[in-house]
Parts: C-alpha cells; sequence; structure tokens
C-alpha cells in the first residue's frame, strides 16, 4: 500500500530497477578472453592461478584492489531514492 503522493507498487519498481542497474552495471565489467600475462598498470606477473580462475584478467592483485577501491570511494547517487528527485 502506497501513501501520499505514489501510486502502489511504485517503491517496489524503484527497487527493482535499481537491482537491475546494479545487475546491468556488474556484467558489463565481467572479463572474458584471454588473460594478460602481465598487469596492464604495474606491469607485474599476473600469478597463474589468478589467470586461470578469471578469464580475461587484466590487473594484479593489487591494482584490481586499487581500482576498486577508487569506484567505492567515488560512489554515485541514487537519484531515484533521493528527496531531490521526488521534488522535481
Amino acid at each position: 500500500m502506497a501513501g501520499g503522493w505514489s501510486r502502489d507498487g511504485a517503491i517496489q519498481e524503484q527497487i527493482d530497477a535499481s537491482v537491475d542497474e546494479a545487475v546491468q552495471r556488474a556484467r558489463s565489467q565481467l572479463t572474458n578472453g584471454d588473460s594478460a600475462v602481465n598487469c596492464e598498470e604495474c606491469d607485474q606477473i599476473i600469478p597463474e592461478q589468478r589467470r586461470k580462475a578469471i578469464p580475461g584478467v587484466r590487473l594484479c592483485v593489487a591494482c584490481q584492489s586499487a581500482l576498486e577501491k577508487q569506484e567505492t570511494q567515488a560512489g554515485g547517487i541514487n537519484r531515484r531514492g533521493s528527496k531531490d528527485s521526488q521534488l522535481r
């Protein structure tokens, strides 16, 4: 049951859309193909176990961790859930 200005099911639709976008973003970041032997950032050798475990890997563990840390720090704002987007 929705209240106020929203219709029934609107909140669930927003949640579903946010989850769908997150899944699509994660799928677009998956690697495939041949793995690199050397890291594209630091030129260190990527261990064979990592290359076998993650097809198409391009970065060593240290560089991949640094990249993921940057991405999470840059995090975006969920505009669907913000009050500003609901007022416009």
